[in-house]
């Protein structure tokens, strides 16, 4: 195994069904270079965040992130924004999100998800953190809500990559880079596969978004961040890279972004 440290840039560790088995996940991903993860504190009302961030406190190599998914907009109160606000500032924060769109499963009213996002779009401005965007069938107002609000001036990540090249030199044009899931391995998924090609590499992070979409050779078994290896190996594969570049460039790459310390 590579002795170059890798980032996964987004993952959602309460997922694991007991503080064990979370501490399990973790050992398994140390053990396999992981040497930074990025939190996802989002559902359960501001629950979801409260505990990524009690994560990031307990643990030196866990960062957290704080934000509203979009398929719980509807439940997005005034009072949650309020606390949302001062988490966001927390230390442990590196980011706020994931926010953002989804049209496809369209779980809260699309009026709701675009009024919210351009809430916590303000909140990331306020704080001067990077965004974490989820857009799912949504690229045209993702990337109108993001030019109105003025979100390059804090920037971010467009998570979960699933769309194509023409977006995403769009999303990079106002200082978003670009993250990869395991999507990427997957053989149909031909847009993204051909945008991960020709994304320059330090616009590009890794990550599982765990315990969704686990790689190819893993696909059917709940992702975890020991899975990321296997996305490294094959986006190498894709852009005839090898893998320590991928994961040198990666790890600089949301280093940069997140602000964290990453020994390379």
């Amino acid at each position: 195994m590579s002795d170059i440290p890798i980032v996964d840039s987004h993952c959602h560790l309460d997922y694991a069904d007991s503080p064990e088995a979370q501490q399990a996940v973790l050992a398994r991903g140390r053990a396999a270079g992981i040497a930074c993860f990025v939190t996802v504190g989002v559902g359960r009302g501001t629950d979801g965040a409260r505990d990524a961030i009690a994560l990031a406190e307990r643990e030196r190599d866990v960062r957290a992130t704080a934000g509203v998914h979009p398929h719980d907009a509807a439940g997005c109160t005034e009072e949650m924004l309020g606390v949302m606000a001062r988490m966001i500032a927390h230390e442990g924060v590196v980011a706020v999100g994931e926010v953002g769109l989804d049209y496809h499963y369209d779980s809260s009213p699309r009026e709701v998800q675009r009024e919210v996002f351009r809430r916590f779009i303000a909140l990331a401005k306020a704080a001067k953190k990077p965004l974490v965007i989820h857009t799912r069938s949504a690229p045209e107002d993702t990337l109108a809500i993001l030019r109105e609000e003025g979100a390059r001036e804090v920037g971010g990540v467009i998570h979960c990559f699933s769309e194509d090249e023409a977006f995403a030199r769009a999303a990079m044009d106002l200082d978003f880079d670009i993250s990869l899931s395991g999507i990427v391995t997957f053989k149909k998924a031909e847009a993204v596969r051909a945008a991960a090609k020709v994304i320059p590499l330090d616009r590009l992070m890794i990550e599982t978004d765990s315990p969704y979409l686990a790689p190819t050779p893993m696909r059917g078994k709940p992702n975890e961040p020991s899975y990321l290896a296997h996305t490294v190996r094959q986006l190498a594969e894709l852009r005839g890279d090898d893998e320590d570049t991928v994961r040198a460039r990666t790890t600089e790459t949301a280093a940069r972004r997140f602000g964290l310390r990453v020994g390379l």
